[in-house]
């Protein structure tokens, strides 16, 4: 009898632990968050503004480089967010050291309230400001400037560099959303958010398959309703070896697209989720050799956030799979990002009160 009474009130072996939430204690209003991938994180990481663990991790052109921190901000100050035991910690900065690690994000020329892409000698932004067919803000073109190699002199000289503008295609201009840059077949490509008639958008691959040649629209999706469509991450999210980006479209479809230098193929959707409010971040989250990446997305209308997996997701047969939901004490509004990885990982989640909160998907102390 004591045997089992002692099985009877053990945890059960293998029980997923229950996520866990507590709110970020900060003396200010949040409006803006940036993840570990962002320009602000590797900025703040290199400047020696304060002392961070973990060097910035470059990567070859075409792929983000990371570290190991977060920022928000608001109008009355910043902070930025470290990840060590299980724990968050906020170390307070200046609004006017946000406002110098920022201004970077949107160089002379963009498209105003934009962020650029970079990577390496790569980066892309949007310029040309025009208006789209509902009348909002656009962009003509994507301008990619890319810094050229050059001969080791004792004289000074400037690092030249290599620019082209690339337009959307006839009768359609860019979102005013955040171009992204990857890897295809080994060499950086763009994936950049455009729309070509009042309801109808679509996503746009550039790519420059002759090294020596110039950069172009190769591919590009179907029009989808309800534009635009916003970028919520570019993964291996099916676990197959091939790159696919997920989107998010304003009436809350999530969809998969398999990328390919040439073609971009449906690969799986599911309705019910959010983007939040303009270019925010949404999280990635790498389970560390535990399986594929998981995106993690605001549920629609409601104050909950999701963990979503893909299943054999390379055809329009995929299946997208809900880990798990997470209930918060409100909207997430203002982006997700991620620190740490697998069962380690916290998730940051700019709420639509200014609020930030943490969560532990896989239990813990958040």
């Amino acid at each position: 009898m004591l045997l089992a009474l002692l099985l009877s009130t053990a945890p059960l072996a293998g029980a997923r632990a229950e996520p866990s939430v507590r709110i970020l204690d900060l003396p200010f209003t949040v409006s803006a968050l940036r993840g570990s991938r962002s320009e602000v994180a590797v900025s703040v990481a290199t400047s020696g503004l304060l002392p961070i663990a973990g060097a910035p991790v470059g990567q070859a052109a075409g792929e983000e480089a990371s570290a190991p921190v977060a920022v928000v901000w608001g109008d009355a100050g910043g902070a930025v967010l470290t990840l060590a035991g299980g724990t968050v910690t906020a170390k307070p900065i200046g609004r006017e050291a946000v406002e110098g690690l920022t201004a970077a994000e949107t160089p002379r020329g963009a498209l105003p309230g934009t962020r650029r892409a970079l990577s390496g000698p790569l980066s892309a932004y949007l310029t040309g400001r025009t208006c789209a067919p509902d009348g909002g803000a656009a962009a003509a073109v994507l301008t990619i400037r890319e810094r050229q190699p050059m001969a080791v002199s004792t004289d000074p000289k400037p690092v030249p560099v290599a620019t082209a503008t690339v337009p959307a295609g006839s009768d359609a201009v860019f979102a005013p959303l955040r171009p992204r840059l990857l890897r295809l077949a080994g060499r950086p490509a763009l994936l950049a958010a455009a729309v070509s008639a009042t309801d109808s958008g679509g996503l746009v691959l550039i790519d420059r398959p002759d090294a020596r040649g110039g950069w172009a629209v190769t591919a590009r999706t179907p029009p989808q309703p309800g534009p635009p469509l916003k970028i919520a991450g570019i993964a291996d999210f099916a676990g197959s070896g091939t790159l696919q980006a997920a989107t998010v479209s304003t009436a809350g479809r999530l969809q998969l697209w398999t990328l390919q230098p040439d073609r971009i193929e449906p690969a799986g959707e599911a309705a019910g989720y959010a983007a939040g409010t303009g270019d925010s971040d949404l999280a990635v989250i790498d389970p560390a050799g535990a399986g594929p990446p998981e995106l993690a997305l605001p549920v629609a209308g409601r104050p909950e956030i999701a963990l979503v997996t893909a299943k054999g997701s390379q055809t329009t047969s995929g299946t997208l799979h809900e880990r798990l939901r997470v209930t918060l004490p409100a909207p997430a509004a203002n982006g997700i990002v991620v620190l740490g990885e697998g069962k380690a990982a916290r998730l940051l989640v700019g709420l639509a009160d200014g609020r930030v909160a943490v969560v532990a998907p896989d239990g813990g102390m958040p």
